[in-house]
């Protein structure tokens, strides 16, 4: 089965937009083609810096939960929901998607990206038992080593 992605405006906030797996369009209901042309032209008037932006929320979000920042009150603990493998491959990614993206979105919108990216490696380093060396620690690769 294939599947393409396509952003759900009417759901998210405004200037917020995330990707939902769809199905092939020879398996989507009828009228759907008009809803897909309105969802092209809405991705359309998103400016490449507020793409770029948003994935980076979601990864930093994604690699937060991951290292147990975040609190479950309703649930778990955050210290349950640490996967110190699945956040390391999330910081390697956002450090990546930063060091690419910096020039296209301008320093005013890539500075506290870069900041946060700079705590949660940081966060990597004190919840991990196993010390990365230095600059081999997630996504030092391309910002350099962070103490």
């Amino acid at each position: 089965m294939t599947q393409s992605f396509s952003f759900d405006a009417q759901s998210q906030a405004p200037g917020a937009h995330a990707h939902t797996p769809q199905s092939s369009p020879s398996a989507a209901p009828a009228g759907s083609a008009a809803a897909e042309s309105q969802a092209v032209r809405d991705i359309a008037e998103v400016p490449a810096a507020e793409v770029i932006s948003t994935a980076t929320v979601h990864l930093m979000s994604a690699a937060a939960v991951k290292l147990g920042l975040t609190e479950d009150s309703e649930t778990e603990k955050a210290a349950d929901l640490v996967d110190l493998d699945e956040a390391r491959k999330l910081i390697t990614a956002l450090a990546g998607l930063v060091t690419a993206g910096a020039p296209e979105i301008g320093d005013q919108h890539a500075r506290p990206i870069r900041d946060g990216l700079r705590a949660l490696q940081l966060a990597f380093r004190e919840a991990s038992t196993i010390p990365d060396a230095p600059g081999r620690g997630p996504g030092e690769k391309w910002t350099g080593p962070v103490s």
